[in-house]
Parts: structure tokens; C-alpha cells; sequence
């Protein structure tokens, strides 16, 4: 008897969670959580690459995770730098593209600096995009695509009453990535915190108990499993 073929998703999303209450179950201080998170990071993108998936986006920081404690922030731009510096060759080696979405703005100058030489030199790069949403809200990113088409409007590049949903896409920040199949969320939480709000519009939600940076191949495999599971109507009546 054979296997049923498994159903990969062609674009997984996920919200990486959990790191604090890793590190805090633990002792630890919460740098420490999010350090074993970007080992997690890394087993992600390799078991995307290996499963088929196409396109992964990670969730790495948040327009809202401007507010936490300076010195927390501070240690998430030192790992940021450091993985930007050291992970770039080999994912280069891998022929994985990696992309950032977000507000460049409010990052260091030598954060985008790095952001920008990662994807020149993996732009032609095509067994995975990777892409990374850093100082990333998807409302913020909504209110920046109106802005851009009101400026558009003004200008009289657009009529404003042929404006439809492919007009907005193609000012959010996605606009030529394809719309997520599959969003996970991890710790156990089952909300999406202002992410890909826009894109998710019809994306299978599976939340996981498990803390980021025990997320594993297992879990990962699991929640593709689920996903397969899914009867994905988009609105219609199907049998």
C-alpha cells in the first residue's frame, strides 16, 4: 500500500514565538531564548528547502517590539547583525534567496547596509525565497500602500474609482510574493499579532504548542500534515 503524496504548501508563514518563556522556564535570561531561537531560524529554513516549500517568511520583529526594554531590543539587533554577517554565505551556497520586509527606517544604518548587500548577493538565487519581516505591521504596511496610491491618485497615474485589491497588493511590501498557504504560529498563543493581515485573507492557520526554539523538522512536518488535511473552498461551495 502506498503512501498518500503529502501536500506542501507553496508559501509558509510563521510566527515565531516563545522565545521568552523558553529562556524564563529555564532561568535564563531572555538573550539566551532568543539565541536558541536563531538555531531554530536555521532548521526552519532548511527543512522548508528540503520539504519543497517555496517561499518561507519568518516573523523577526515586530513594528510593536520597538517598545520592549532597550537593552532586549539591543540584544536582538546584535543577533540580527550577527546573522545577517555569518548565515549569508551558506545561504547563498544553498541557493536561497533572502528578501526583508518592513520598515528600513527605523533600523541602524549598518542593519540595512547588511539587509542590502544579502540581497544583492542572493537575488538570482531560486530553490527558496526567504523572507524576513523585521520592524514589520501589517496595518502600517496597509496604511503606506493607501498613501502611495492617494499620492498616485493625486498625480493622475490612477483613476481613483478603478481602484481595486490588485492595485493595493501592489503596493504592499509582498507584491510580487505570492500570498501565504500556510501560517504557524508557535507557543501556543492562536492570534496573528498584526501580521500579513492583507495576505492571509485566505491562509490555513495552525497554532502550535510548542516554543520556537524547540521548533523542529517534527513539528514542522506536522503542521504541513494539517495543512494537507484542509479542504481550501476560497469562498465556493465545493461537492
Amino acid at each position: 500500500m502506498t503512501a498518500e503524496p503529502r501536500v506542501v504548501p507553496k508559501h509558509v508563514a510563521i510566527i515565531m514565538d516563545g522565545n521568552g518563556r523558553w529562556a524564563k522556564s529555564r532561568g535564563l535570561p531572555r538573550v539566551a531564548g532568543h539565541k536558541r531561537g536563531a538555531d531554530a531560524v536555521r532548521r526552519a529554513v532548511k527543512t522548508a528547502g528540503e520539504l519543497g516549500v517555496r517561499y518561507l517568511t519568518l516573523f523577526g520583529f515586530s513594528s510593536e517590539n520597538w517598545k520592549r526594554p532597550l537593552d532586549e531590543i539591543t540584544d536582538l539587533m546584535a543577533l540580527l547583525r550577527n546573522y545577517l554577517r555569518s548565515e549569508i554565505a551558506e545561504l547563498h551556497k544553498q541557493g536561497v534567496r533572502v528578501r526583508v520586509i518592513g520598515d528600513r527606517a527605523r533600523l541602524a544604518p549598518d542593519i540595512v547596509t547588511l539587509i542590502e548587500q544579502a540581497e544583492r548577493t542572493t537575488e538570482a538565487n531560486t530553490n527558496l525565497d526567504f523572507i524576513i519581516a523585521l520592524s514589520y505591521g501589517a496595518r502600517a504596511e496597509i496604511a503606506r500602500a493607501a498613501r502611495a496610491l492617494a499620492h498616485a491618485a493625486k498625480a493622475g497615474e490612477i483613476d481613483p474609482e478603478t481602484i481595486g485589491e490588485a492595485d493595493i497588493a501592489k503596493y504592499l511590501y509582498t507584491s510580487d510574493i505570492p500570498d501565504p498557504d500556510l501560517l504557524v504560529r508557535t507557543s501556543g498563543e492562536k492570534r496573528i499579532s498584526n501580521f500579513l493581515l492583507w495576505q492571509a485573507a485566505y491562509t490555513e492557520f495552525v497554532f502550535l504548542d510548542v516554543l520556537w526554539p524547540d521548533f523542529d523538522r517534527a513539528h514542522f512536518e506536522a503542521a504541513i500534515a494539517e495543512f494537507g488535511k484542509r479542504d481550501r473552498r476560497y469562498g465556493a461551495i465545493v461537492g
